[in-house]
């Protein structure tokens, strides 16, 4: 059945005929067709759901249409909702929403359920306890393989992930780590601690999450325990919670290239003040820092005045120059969130960045070359030849200094913690122009005697 026969469905109030043709449909898929109604037929639509599914397509709604059916349902149905929703995707929702509905949400929770998101709350943002979920399996290391096997069937519904499960003992200190895999290729008299990986990888609940999706790529691990000062086990973090990690960090990133505050909102949810306040910091401090341009551009007047033409390639050298240094920039940013580079690795950056200038520069000054060469033929050769000097010398130092900028700026960053996606495009961009015209400027008068 197509999507708008689905919507008649609920625009019409059948009930059956929606859950009959709905019933072999993914979650996410059913999010979407909600997500796509009337504000006036959402709820109604989420209300028409079975209960065994409405907590599972509630979480892939967007937060807006959450906020709105959680506002209209009664106290009895936010309370299955929360109850029904995994721990991690239930923090992530009370993240988000307003105090006022947030605390709606966690008075129709059960005693022990709002302990347990009061405790996830409490963890910083930007951490692996933010993150993680409590939803494991656990077991004792002096089980048997048959044990152990009968506990995961006995618990396993209600848990994220049960391809591995941690071994824990009576206070709950990790001790190590058995897949199911293991479990279900042993005999059923064998011991878990003999089975046991005791050489595990694991976080605290005070690292920073982007290191902990870092971890989970570089081991590749399904999912990390998460353990606190004591070594105890409070969670684990799945590799779905570190894609959902990787994607916001990466659109961070993007929106900070592009000289915008980041913003957790979509676009078109977002309404044109908030727009603006993420735009005009950067906008405002690249304009002041464009006015320095121009200012060096006032002391090279007499240069201008005496060759006007010197100005018709500033704009090509300018550019050339900007884009050098956003390709080292890129390049550089990108080891840095992959880990393939560290600040201490910037004598290694900078040489590798520096040949490349070298292999570019000279063959944009030698194309120029020709190209003053054989189009300025209004000028005699002499002049030509002037000229084509000043534009590919320039053109070989401005890209070799773009390339050492754009490489070591984001690791300079990274050394004194501020984030390389900083140091991008724009504001390397800006540094790099008014650099150029320096060294253009310097590079005229001196050739041409002015």
């Amino acid at each position: 059945m197509e999507n708008y026969e689905i919507k008649d469905l609920i625009i019409n109030k059948k009930s059956r005929e929606f859950r009959n043709a709905i019933e072999d449909l993914e979650y996410v898929d059913i999010a979407l067709i909600i997500e796509d109604l009337d504000d006036e037929y959402q709820v109604l639509a989420f209300r028409m759901l079975p209960k065994n599914c409405a907590s599972d397509v509630f979480a892939y709604l967007p937060l807006e249409t959450q906020e709105k059916i959680i506002s209209n349902i009664t106290d009895k149905e936010i309370n299955n909702i929360i109850e029904d929703l995994y721990v991690d995707d239930a923090v992530d929702l009370l993240d988000e929403l307003p105090a006022n509905v947030v605390s709606k949400i966690l008075s129709n929770a059960k005693p022990e359920t709002r302990s347990l998101l009061n405790q996830f709350l409490k963890y910083a943002e930007d951490s692996a306890g933010s993150v993680m979920t409590c939803e494991y399996i656990s077991i004792k290391k002096e089980y048997t393989v048959e044990q152990a096997i009968k506990k995961i069937r006995r618990t396993g519904t209600d848990k994220e992930g049960i391809y591995t499960c941690y071994v824990i003992d009576a206070s709950r200190h990790l001790e190590g780590v058995i897949s199911l895999k293991t479990l279900l290729l042993s005999e059923d008299d064998q011991i878990v601690s003999d089975l046991m990986d005791t050489n595990f990888i694991c976080c605290n609940t005070t690292d920073e999450r982007e290191s902990v999706t870092k971890l989970l790529q570089k081991y590749d691990l399904l999912a990390l325990p998460v353990v606190d000062n004591e070594k105890r086990l409070v969670g684990i973090i799945t590799i779905d919670d570190a894609v959902d990690v990787i994607q916001e960090e990466a659109e961070e990133d993007f929106e900070k290239m592009a000289a915008m505050l980041p913003s957790n909102k979509p676009y078109l949810d977002m309404n044109v003040f908030t727009l603006f306040k993420n735009r005009i910091f950067w906008l405002l401090i690249l304009m002041i820092t464009g006015m320095i341009t121009g200012a060096i551009l006032e002391k090279f007047e007499a240069a201008i005045q005496t060759l006007p033409l010197l100005v018709s390639f500033l704009p090509m050298l300018n550019d050339t120059g900007g884009n050098c240094g956003s390709q080292a920039a890129t390049m550089c940013i990108r080891g840095l969130t992959t880990g393939e580079v560290t600040p201490k690795q910037w004598l290694k950056v900078w040489w590798k960045e520096f040949r490349v200038s070298i292999l570019i520069s000279i063959s944009l000054a030698l194309f120029n070359f020709a190209r003053i060469m054989i189009f300025q033929r209004s000028m005699d050769v002499n002049d030509r030849l002037k000229y084509a000097l000043v534009v590919c010398l320039t053109m070989i130092l401005t890209i070799m200094l773009a390339k050492s900028i754009g490489a070591l700026l984001p690791l300079f960053a990274k050394k004194i913690h501020l984030d390389p996606a900083v140091c991008a495009a724009p504001m390397i961009t800006t540094i790099v122009d008014c650099c150029t015209i320096l060294i253009y400027f310097g590079i005229a008068c001196s050739v041409f005697a002015i």
